[in-house]
């Protein structure tokens, strides 16, 4: 069984500037065709101060995190027996390219089901631009498959 003890353990914030060629790549990677996403002028004259970030790009830029795995490594989960379990984000607004955006994470929650066969790490991720307002805030639910007795 995980260590209930990390509810609530907060990992060192770390800043991430959004970068216009990594947004233009994720469109053209996710099949976007909407030119507000790739083209400068475009998201300027649709009233964007630069290109968008699309909603599911916070989860690229928490992975350049300086330790993506580090939750991962204070619970000390095995690999291989970690699932991706539930992913969900909370827009407070935009944020565009040439941004400094300042990610947050802790581990909100710990609990089992199936007799403790599965265990749920829930870790919420606050973003937040250069003045401290609120961007977003990201959830995922990680599954940790435990060993059969």
């Amino acid at each position: 069984m995980l260590d209930r003890r990390h509810i609530g353990t907060e990992f060192p914030p770390y800043t991430v500037d959004v970068e216009r060629g990594r947004l233009r790549f994720f469109a053209k990677a996710t099949g976007q065709t909407d030119p507000v996403y790739v083209d400068d002028e475009a998201a300027r004259a649709a009233g964007h101060p630069g290109l968008p970030v699309p909603p599911t790009f916070f989860f690229c830029l928490e992975m350049d995190g300086p330790n993506p795995g580090a939750m991962r490594e204070l619970l000390g989960l095995d690999l291989r027996r970690v699932l991706h379990g539930e992913q969900g984000f909370t827009y407070h607004r935009l944020a565009h390219a040439g941004e400094r955006l300042t990610f947050r994470q802790r581990i909100e929650d710990i609990y089992d089901k199936k007799g403790g066969a599965l265990e749920f790490i829930v870790r919420r991720t606050a973003v937040s631009d250069a003045q401290g307002a609120a961007v977003a805030e990201l959830r995922a639910v990680t599954v940790y498959r435990n060993p059969a007795p």
